[in-house]
């Protein structure tokens, strides 16, 4: 690997990070170690062109060229500079420093981006008279500055945007789901694709799409067409599309149904299916919960209800006891998994959960909740 090394960062969704970790090991990667909201691993060129195209549960991939101890802006240039950043940039590239500071030396993270990137273009104008330009629209490279205290790592981002811009939704509905969480609870849920799935409060049908994906070994990466390590001087074009070749996977067809109050979200969830063309995968329809028969004998059912935060919903208790009385009522035989950050109104639902996890949608905590409900 040379000018790389082969110690990686995939960065994940806190309480995802087991899962990543398992994602990791099924891709060939190799001394995985779980952190909080990341998890450290080895392999080759491969194995990043893999982590981007393959992970579901990953946001995006770091590649740290440089560790050093930093206190103040002196040591922070000077250890910029004396990388040669020739290696890694052209003239022609665009490039962007993104900042993460956690540190009583720096109080501000953008002052630090600004440090990073006056070390590197006085290095190329010492070197070349001239220096590459800065764009923080849509950059060749992306340099990812982390400093923890009075260390400071650089890496370079393989990722571009990030992951869990998958490229299927064409049209968001409110409160869209991050699709990497999405992808992360399915996982979570420990669903074998051999049962039928139902995401009866389904808004733009992300878990709807990530299941389908999923049971269809389809990649995350398959409807993006572009990644920051596309620009690297030392892209492999060959190689990259040789990891793009899907192994073939035992053939699970469950059922795949999603339903929703709104006549907008399921317009909005045909639209987002209709690009991934998995249409033959998954069935939508207008409908809500309360009046929903059981599709089938038995399934699992994940569901995301208003929290009454970003979606304002009169009596949002009230909804949370109805799906309560109802999961009882009429699904006995299912799975039953709920996410949200309401707390109050999960205590409405009236039923023990037998699995409790914790996440996190953006800065809200959230708890995935798993009922199984018997006659």
């Amino acid at each position: 690997m040379g000018k790389y090394g082969n110690v990686y960062i995939a960065k994940t969704m806190q309480g995802l990070e087991e899962v990543l970790a398992k994602e990791l090991k099924e891709l060939g990667a190799y001394r995985i170690k779980p952190g909080r909201r990341m998890v450290e691993f080895s392999g080759d060129h491969r194995t990043i062109y893999k982590a981007n195209y393959w992970l579901r549960t990953a946001l995006r991939i770091l590649i740290p060229i440089r560790s050093f101890r930093v206190t103040n802006e002196h040591q922070l240039y000077s250890g910029v500079k004396d990388l040669d950043w020739e290696k890694y940039l052209s003239l022609q590239h665009t490039f962007v420093i993104d900042p993460v500071v956690y540190s009583k030396y720096f109080k501000h993270s953008q002052y630090v981006a600004l440090k990073v990137k006056d070390a590197i273009v006085d290095q190329f104008r010492e070197r070349k008279g001239r220096r590459p330009s800065v764009d923080t629209k849509d950059p060749h490279i992306r340099i990812n500055v982390h400093i923890n205290n009075d260390r400071c790592t650089i890496s370079l981002d393989s990722s571009g945007e990030s992951l869990h811009k998958r490229g299927y939704k064409v049209v968001p509905y409110k409160a869209p789901l991050n699709e990497v969480l999405a992808a992360g609870m399915i996982m979570l849920s420990g669903w074998d694709k051999k049962i039928n799935f139902f995401d009866p409060m389904c808004g733009s049908g992300t878990f709807l799409i990530e299941a389908a994906m999923i049971s269809e070994n389809i990649p995350p990466g398959r409807y993006r067409n572009k990644y920051s390590f596309m620009n690297w001087l030392d892209y492999d074009p060959e190689l990259y599309r040789e990891i793009q070749v899907r192994p073939v996977s035992k053939q699970y067809k469950p059922k795949i149904l999603g339903k929703d109050i709104s006549f907008r979200a399921i317009a909005a969830a045909r639209e987002n299916i209709k690009k991934t063309g998995l249409m033959s995968s998954i069935s939508v329809e207008v409908g809500s919960f309360e009046k929903t028969k059981r599709p089938w004998s038995s399934g699992l059912i994940i569901m995301n209800p208003p929290y009454g935060e970003r979606i304002r919903i009169a009596a949002t208790g009230q909804l949370y006891k109805m799906i309560g009385d109802h999961l009882k009522r009429e699904f006995y035989g299912y799975k039953a998994w709920v996410f949200s950050s309401n707390f109050e109104a999960l205590k409405q639902i009236g039923l023990r959960p037998t699995v409790k996890e914790t996440l996190f949608n953006g800065p809200l905590e959230c708890k995935f909740l798993r009922y199984e409900m018997y006659r």
